[in-house]
């Protein structure tokens, strides 16, 4: 059981009631707390809680509608992401009770001052290398529309500028990383039929190909509920048509792909996580017609060039610069 969720359980009493969980781990927390409700934007946690406790979980952007008698914030990695969350929970629990619950390492006690903004805070518990805060809700604020916390920037492309939407919690939220910035200077010569954006963010190179290669049909997947909701920002921003799916991985994407295009994610939380980006090395080529191309952009320490010819095909480096490196392989 997630950490987190321990520190919970210490406190049990605290949570028979009404009470909605958001953020929370995909572990058997509600199956202890038989009144609770979830609230999750993470497609693969959503899922599994989704197959032991059907009808418990909401999977969004936007809190659930209806009404609890308290919430527990689990600890999100991004400060502006804490800050919506915050705010939209506070919002709906005038004269209740709001927590917040997360590790030492991930910033909990420095995020546990926003609560100051809605009563007086105090932490309940610390262990496990985590920390439990509660406030009295004496000051709900207005809630604030997400759109409204959107950051937007434009990338000079040769089909005209891009305008990307970044919403909180997005990663490279409201700039270009510079793996990204690499993979969009080779893009030429792509197959056509149907692209997928793996890990698509604020939809930049979704965005930039379906621009870049109009007939091709394009799906761009992300695991995180923010992430897809920016891709469509970005695409509607500029009079873009594609399909955005939220999916725990590969396994989420369709089949019969004529490209696989990717800057994939290898960060959960505080926490270094490579299993999604290895898991589509491993499966890129059951989602792959045959021929199919994959061009990936990682970190040049990742040693993923092995994994893509073992699974894949031969592989080529197509670039390596400033520590990134782009890998292109067909599908045999």
């Amino acid at each position: 059981m997630d950490t987190r969720s321990e520190i919970l359980l210490r406190q049990a009493e605290l949570f028979q009631g009404s009470v909605l969980l958001a953020g929370l781990s995909a572990d058997d927390l509600l199956g202890r707390l038989p009144a609770a409700q979830g609230w999750s934007w993470h497609a693969g946690d959503q899922a599994a809680l989704q197959a032991r406790f059907p009808g418990r979980s909401h999977f969004g952007v936007e809190a659930p509608a209806e009404t609890f008698d308290s919430a527990v914030l689990f600890l999100p990695k991004s400060k502006e992401l804490t800050h919506y969350l915050l705010n939209a929970l506070a919002s709906r629990l005038a004269g209740r009770e709001l927590y917040l619950v997360g590790e030492k390492r991930a910033g909990v006690e420095s995020a546990a001052k926003l609560l100051a903004a809605f009563g007086k805070p105090r932490k309940l518990d610390s262990a496990r290398h985590c920390q439990l805060w509660q406030v009295s809700v004496t000051q709900a604020p207005e809630p604030v529309a997400l759109e409204s916390l959107a950051r937007e920037y434009q990338l000079p492309l040769a089909e005209g500028p891009l305008k990307v939407v970044s919403l909180p919690g997005v990663f490279s939220h409201g700039r270009l990383d510079r793996g990204t910035a690499l993979l969009l200077e080779h893009l030429d010569q792509l197959p056509g039929g149907h692209l997928l954006d793996f890990g698509c963010g604020a939809g930049v190179l979704g965005a930039t190909l379906k621009r870049r290669y109009p007939e091709n049909r394009l799906t761009l997947l992300d695991v995180d509920a923010f992430a897809a909701a920016s891709s469509r920002l970005t695409l509607a921003a500029n009079g873009l048509e594609a399909e955005v799916l939220t999916g725990d991985g590969i396994d989420a994407a369709p089949m019969e792909l004529n490209g696989i295009l990717t800057n994939p994610p290898f960060h959960t939380g505080v926490h270094t996580d490579y299993q999604a980006t290895e898991n589509l090395l491993r499966k890129a080529a059951e989602h792959l017609q045959k021929g199919g191309e994959m061009r990936v952009v990682a970190n040049s320490f990742l040693r993923y060039q092995p994994l893509i010819e073992e699974h894949l095909g031969p592989c080529a480096i197509d670039a390596d610069d400033q520590g990134f490196r782009i890998y292109r392989a067909k599908r045999r």
